[in-house]
């Protein structure tokens, strides 16, 4: 399991359904079932593989191996694993995707966590 390594996390199990707003102020690690909306503003959230997430997402840092139905807006950094499927536009400062990750929607590279940058209209 690829769980938050330091400091305390919630976590939320691979049996567990959540519809609602989920919001909070430590690590979160979701194996199960979330709908709705989840803000973790300096805060990280994790998407194991079995998580099964349709939500918007604001959180520092989002790493996802399962799959997310939604927009991801992370304030840090945004990591799609190999196992990830990402239906959703992603806006970020850093991303990675692993080889084999799927990701349908746009992504939105930000130069610094506050300022907004020009972008292109077509």
């Amino acid at each position: 399991m690829d769980a938050p390594q330091t400091g305390e996390f919630a976590h939320i199990g691979k049996s567990v359904v959540i519809k609602g707003e989920l919001s909070g102020s430590e690590d979160l690690y979701v194996d199960g079932n979330v709908e709705g909306k989840i803000e973790l503003r300096n805060h990280s959230l994790t998407v194991g593989p079995n998580g099964n997430v349709k939500a918007d997402v604001t959180a520092k840092a989002v790493v996802i191996q399962g799959k997310l139905d939604g927009t991801v807006n992370a304030s840090d950094r945004v990591e799609l694993r190999k196992s990830a499927v990402v239906t959703g536009d992603v806006t970020t400062q850093r991303i990675a995707i692993e080889e084999g990750a799927f990701l349908k929607g746009k992504v939105d590279i930000q130069k610094e966590a506050g300022k907004a940058t020009g972008s292109a209209s077509s």
